[in-house]
């Protein structure tokens, strides 16, 4: 195997500091022809930070700063690796790479540092799709769970189930290829209850999908309401600045326009929407066809209505256009808040969503929100948050976050339920241990135990350059 590097911090911009990442067999040798301090790089103490200079090829000093070397196995990828740390200038990062470049190193691809971690056993799987997770999370909690499942929580949490199907399979094999010996075959009861255990704990894994979503991707939420009832509004009081063109005109808002915002410590993807109504312009008509494609894609939806206008005969229609809607937005089965606006401008209606016919998926409670004051962001906050909650902080690292865990861990609970099914309905025990094998497989391939090469290539392709 080569060397690689690549530049792992800085690069784009300037910056206090960069740091260059090297890793492979002739590590030490390349990052001695190219920094050079007290002692020869080879001879250094091990994850100790030395200063010193940086040459190119041509014998130019390039910069003054730090390098560290970490002797295998005993680095994040598990071979010989090196970094140094210099000026966060593009030019002095770019240079010094060169100069790597110059005395043996290639640059490193895509998630080249993690993958050989991965390959070395420094980390599974789940621990490599945590970096990803990490570098790129959008709150606090989702930064918490990535931290914890790159110290191997969502492991942790299947090897009860690896251990129990593989005392199955094992005990089989033994008594099958060694007759002769004494080794006492599991019976049928115990062999159940060890499927029944890991059923179990598949399922409460899988269980754990939607909020291991929620803390990755966030929730796509539409705000719909008739034109003018404030939803730029609250979308630029959430998102805190003026995102959304807001005027008296009814109708100003053609196009979806998308904002993501930390609201009750879930992080929202709003969706701002045309106003829903019949219209014979073009241009709205077009933004009123994707408001209802938002809102058919969302996952919660806040049904925004105009508390400044007043309920009396006058406005008949607009209210019979707001209680039309309130039930189209029930009737989705999606988790929906209704939010009445404006109230800084009039006294709140208390409107009643009680009329919704029986069992449709109801808010709690009709929201009085002041776009302009702020009131009431509180309380939406509280109902986003119960709508969509944290969970057990102790989860933290073992909830299934990515669409790939999910499947697969779908797969060997299937297998599982086939095995017990199997055992049973009184089948041959070759039967059951066809099927624990298959969850076996399905439980390697979610820890990259057994996982293909394609679906190891597609995770560390997502990565950058330089992790």
């Amino acid at each position: 195997m080569d060397t690689i590097a690549a530049i792992a911090a800085g690069g784009n911009v300037p910056g206090a500091i960069g740091v260059v990442r090297v890793s492979g067999p002739g590590c030490f040798d390349i990052c001695g022809q190219v920094f050079r301090g007290r002692r020869p790089f080879g001879e250094q103490e091990a994850r100790r930070m030395v200063l010193g200079e940086f040459w190119d090829s041509q014998g130019r000093v390039i910069d003054r700063g730090l390098a560290v070397r970490f002797p295998a196995p005993h680095s994040y990828t598990g071979e010989d690796a090196a970094e140094f740390h210099c000026h966060g200038s593009p030019v002095v990062l770019r240079e010094v790479l060169a100069a790597l470049f110059a005395a043996g190193a290639r640059q490193a691809g895509p998630g080249e540092f993690t993958k050989r971690a991965f390959m070395n056993g420094q980390m599974d799987l789940t621990q490599a799709e945590a970096v990803i997770d990490l570098i790129d999370a959008e709150t606090a909690a989702a930064a918490r769970n990535a931290a914890a499942q790159l110290d191997g929580g969502l492991r942790r949490r299947l090897e009860p189930v690896q251990e129990a199907l593989l005392e199955i399979t094992s005990r089989f094999y033994a008594v099958v290829d060694y007759p002769d010996e004494d080794i006492a075959d599991a019976g049928p009861e115990e062999i159940a209850a060890a499927l029944r255990e890991a059923e179990e704990r598949l399922a409460a894994l899988l269980d754990t999908c939607r909020r291991g979503q929620v803390l990755k991707r966030g929730v796509r939420t539409a705000i719909v309401g008739l034109p003018n009832a404030g939803k730029s509004s609250l979308l630029n009081a959430l998102a805190g600045y003026e995102r959304a063109i807001v005027t008296g005109v009814p109708g100003t808002t053609r196009d979806t326009v998308e904002e993501s915002v930390l609201c009750g410590g879930v992080l929202l993807r709003l969706i701002d929407t045309a106003g829903l109504r019949e219209t014979g312009d073009e241009v709205e008509r077009l933004g009123v066809e994707r408001s209802r494609r938002a809102m058919e894609e969302a996952e919660l939806i806040l049904l925004v209505q105009d508390g400044a206008v007043e309920v009396c005969p006058e406005n008949k229609a607009h209210w019979e256009a707001e209680y039309v809607l309130l039930h189209e937005v029930a009737e989705t089965g999606k988790p929906w808040l209704c939010i009445e606006s404006k109230c800084d401008l009039t006294t709140p209606h208390a409107f009643s969503v009680g009329a919704i016919k029986e069992g449709a998926n109801n808010p709690a409670a009709c929201l009085c929100v002041s776009s302009v004051t702020g009131y009431g962001l509180d309380r939406l906050e509280e109902a986003v948050a119960a709508l969509f909650p944290a969970g057990d902080p102790g989860e933290a690292g073992s909830l299934l976050t990515d669409q790939r865990q999910e499947e697969a861990a779908g797969r060997a609970r299937a297998a599982v339920r086939r095995a017990l099914e199997a055992l049973e309905s009184g089948l041959t025990p070759d039967a059951v241990l066809t099927d624990a094998e298959e969850a076996l497989d399905a439980i390697g391939e979610l820890t990259g135990r057994t996982a293909r090469e394609e679906i190891v290539e597609r995770i560390f392709s997502r990565f950058c350059v330089g992790k």
